[in-house]
């Protein structure tokens, strides 16, 4: 599929029923969301908004990215899954990052961000990706987590370690959020953990759109 038409089909899913009085034009608003999720800073979207003859705050722009809620599709039925924790960083704070995706599309399916690490909470991360893909008969690629190792056996789930190979993927993933959440501090500056959890999940569908 052309690049053009992903990117037009990405605009059209961004739901606006979140706004009730704004002057910006509606088309504007879904266009500044979708720029900024595909990797353009808030204050380079702003610029772009300026072109058009459009003066708002960056925090404006952030604010439409978690009003609309945006999360990627659920429904999904892979071969194959690639699952990861990782650390990452907001405002000066460590949070882990639990991610999976689909080796064969690099398609995020699921992410949560939690404030730490354990046998639980990668229980809890399994239970909710099986609620919204069909992913009994995958196997999951996984390192060295224990925790992770730990929540598929409690899922009953087939697993094997795999170090690279499809797991390229999720590194892949785990790189461009580390490289956004690092250069674009202004997204998350003064923000709680939930905000930071919506922002990636928006991430997330912008990614899948583009990939």
């Amino acid at each position: 599929m052309p690049e053009n038409a992903r990117l037009g089909g990405s605009i059209d899913q961004i739901d606006l029923e979140f706004v009730e009085r704004e002057a910006t034009p509606r088309l504007l608003m879904k266009l500044s969301i979708q720029l900024h999720l595909a990797g353009l800073s808030l204050s380079n979207t702003v610029s772009i908004l300026e072109v058009f003859g459009v003066e708002r705050a960056r925090s404006t722009v952030h604010n439409w990215v978690h009003k609309a809620d945006l999360q990627p599709e659920d429904g999904h039925s892979p071969d194959h899954i690639a699952v990861d924790e990782t650390v990452i960083r907001l405002n000066d704070e460590q949070y882990w990052l639990y991610a999976a995706v689909d080796p064969k599309t690099n398609e995020l399916l699921h992410t949560t961000l939690e404030p730490t690490t354990n046998k639980v909470i990668a229980h809890s991360f399994f239970t909710k990706l099986r609620e919204k893909h069909d992913v009994d008969d995958a196997v999951f690629l996984i390192d060295g987590s224990l925790s992770l190792k730990d929540a598929c056996s409690r899922h009953g789930l087939d697993f094997r370690y795999e170090k690279h190979g499809n797991r390229n993927s999720v590194e892949r993933v785990f790189r461009e959020v580390k490289r956004r959440t690092s250069s674009f501090s202004n997204c998350f500056s003064n923000a709680d953990a939930d905000t930071a959890d919506d922002w990636l999940k928006s991430f997330s569908f912008a990614w899948n759109q583009l990939i």
